[in-house]
């Protein structure tokens, strides 16, 4: 049986008029209370020690357009029902923050949860997949129709009106283990098996206990902003605000392209029977783990060679092979083992990468908070990039550059010809854009949208992004190529992300092909490589809590060795020893 013992104490709020002294005591009644002080928007408040942060937080509400989710407490990031007892600074968040997104997408998993079993029995369950248009794809054990959908969106509603409060419990291990074998959720059941805590925290709802990996809100009423797409009978969409749209949740728009190729993933995770993590953990202890990697090595690869007929079969009219994609999507590799496939085919490609078209960095564009934008399509020396393509085309030789990045400028070392056989291959986060290369006709261009779109999940109902799994790739990368350490890899990844949104992802849609450069294996490599890494990180730094978080979800993984990884693979491109690279 688990039992939840909640405490919560009410005490006055009171703002100080002396910031340079703390009143130890203040009287209520009879009663002497003691008081600590705290800073808030630099601003100094003497408050009554023990209160939650959700009780301070009402009193600055008003300053924020949406319901506050967190706060950080000290440089420590905590959930509001959590209370305060000694001097500090408290920073809020909302779903406008990163954190507070976080939260408050986990609170509306839990609600969906929740309203599905009120609805549908308790042996109902959805499992979280992937994300889809800036949503949540997700798939329930039962059948869906138009109907049903409105059906749970209106049970969702009114337990967000209801106000319900989300309670957190620690509780034995193995007690949590058996309370969901016994609900028959028997994957986050072995989940616990990996968590070497004698305790483990659980959040309840209702009468429901769940396991979460991100922290929760306190109530259902602060996360009341969410819509539901219908996508198939045993599928739909769960879409909410965005960091980068948090005022509105635009009309869905289908991505077939990415779609399909999450399908394609998940159904062959199905077929080998590596779904999550719990799984790829069993093929790791049982010492299987060499025969996945060769196994998916393979896949990886197969698919490459499916593009290169594609492109085979257009090579009369095609003369520019463009791939784009986020951050640490794996473009360099995939751009030159594409070349070997096509290579194979009586095809002889050239290849360029767009991050050696870079501008000097003292050129380098501003964002909005005057730091350097190396996303943004101005980052690139177009005039440069255009002239050389064009004069390639043309068949003269041209002096490329390659981008020193220790140095922030271009070295010029090589030069490349073009000949009639031969085609140009260019990748770089702005290759689909249409703003590029202009004058160039669209049946002469062969478009690629590359990235890792991670098809394992921790459970059911906890999804490893694929932000995520790029940004462990990032760390490592960065750190053993470009000499960055972790905390400049965080401090930046917010500006990469904001380009990705304005200049990647908008034109997906427009590839002629989708290719999954994600490593059903992977996670439990990069966790040999960035756990140190991260361990650097103080805790005095703003970036300790992003650091703590990602440590936190690769404990759930078994570390896996890299010796049989091939020299080919993408995944050397971050960790090291690629043929392509060194």
């Amino acid at each position: 049986m688990i039992s939840i013992s909640v405490k919560k104490t009410n005490y006055a709020y009171s703002k100080t008029t002396k910031y340079d002294t703390i009143n130890k005591e203040n009287k209520r009644g009879d009663k002497m209370i003691e008081t600590i002080e705290v800073k808030i928007k630099n601003k100094k408040y003497q408050l009554s020690k023990g209160m939650t942060l959700e009780e301070i937080s009402k009193e600055f509400q008003k300053e924020y357009k949406y319901p506050i989710l967190l706060a950080k407490v000290n440089n420590k990031l905590e959930e509001l029902t959590s209370t305060v007892n000694d001097n500090a600074t408290i920073t809020f968040y909302d779903l406008t923050t990163r954190e507070g997104n976080r939260t408050h997408i986990s609170g509306l998993t839990y609600v969906l949860l929740y309203a599905v079993k009120k609805l549908f029995g308790e042996t109902a369950n959805i499992t979280v997949q992937h994300s889809l248009d800036k949503g949540i794809y997700i798939e329930t054990n039962f059948k869906l129709t138009e109907n049903r959908i409105k059906n749970i969106k209106e049970a969702m509603k009114k337990v967000i009106e209801a106000d319900m409060p989300i309670t957190k419990s620690t509780v034995d291990r193995q007690e949590a283990i058996k309370y969901f074998e016994s609900k028959q959720d028997l994957t986050k059941a072995k989940v616990m098996t990996y968590i070497t805590s004698d305790y483990i925290t659980l959040y309840r709802l209702g009468n429901y206990y769940n396991y979460f990996y991100n922290l929760m809100p306190s109530s259902t009423e602060k996360v009341k902003d969410f819509n539901l797409t219908y996508i198939k009978e045993n599928g739909f969409v769960l879409r909410f605000p965005t960091v980068y749209q948090p005022e509105k949740i635009p009309p869905y728009k289908h991505h077939p392209h990415m779609f399909e190729v999450f399908q394609e993933c998940r159904e062959w995770a199905k077929i080998i029977g590596v779904e999550n993590s719990v799984d790829l953990n069993k093929v790791v202890s049982l010492g299987k783990i060499n025969d996945l990697i060769r196994i998916d090595e393979t896949l990886q690869s197969n698919r490459l060679l499916t593009l290169a007929r594609e492109i085979n079969k257009k090579k009369k009219e095609l003369k520019i092979v463009l791939i784009a994609g986020p951050s640490s999507s794996g473009k360099t590799t995939t751009s030159k083992k594409l070349c070997m496939y096509l290579e194979s085919f009586g095809l002889y490609p050239k290849v360029l990468s767009m991050d050696d078209y870079f501008v000097e960095r003292e050129n380098t564009p501003l964002d909005s908070e005057g730091k350097p934008d190396y996303e943004c399509l101005e980052a690139i020396d177009m005039k440069l990039f255009d002239k050389q393509v064009e004069e390639l085309l043309q068949g003269k030789t041209v002096k490329v550059p390659t981008y020193s990045f220790p140095l922030g400028k271009k070295e010029y070392k090589h030069e490349i010809t073009l000949n009639e056989k031969e085609i140009l291959v260019i990748e770089g986060i702005h290759a689909l854009d249409s703003k590029i290369l202009t004058n160039i006709p669209r049946n002469k261009k062969y478009k690629i949208y590359i990235s890792a779109l991670t098809e394992l999940n921790l459970d059911d109902h906890n999804r490893l992004s694929t932000t995520d799994n790029r940004i462990l790739r990032r760390i490592i990368r960065d750190n053993r190529t470009r000499n960055n350490d972790v905390e400049y890899t965080l401090k930046t990844w917010d500006s990469v992300r904001r380009g990705e949104e304005k200049y990647i992802f908008p034109y997906q849609d427009d590839a002629d092909f989708t290719f999954n450069s994600a490593l059903i294996y992977e996670i439990g490599v990069l966790k040999t490589y960035v756990e140190p890494l991260l361990y650097s990180v103080s805790q005095d730094s703003p970036y300790y809590e992003e650091a703590k978080r990602l440590i936190n979800f690769l404990r759930l993984f078994l570390p896996i060795p890299s010796d049989v990884i091939p020299q080919d693979s993408i995944l050397r491109e971050f960790i090291g020893g690629s043929c392509f690279h060194e």
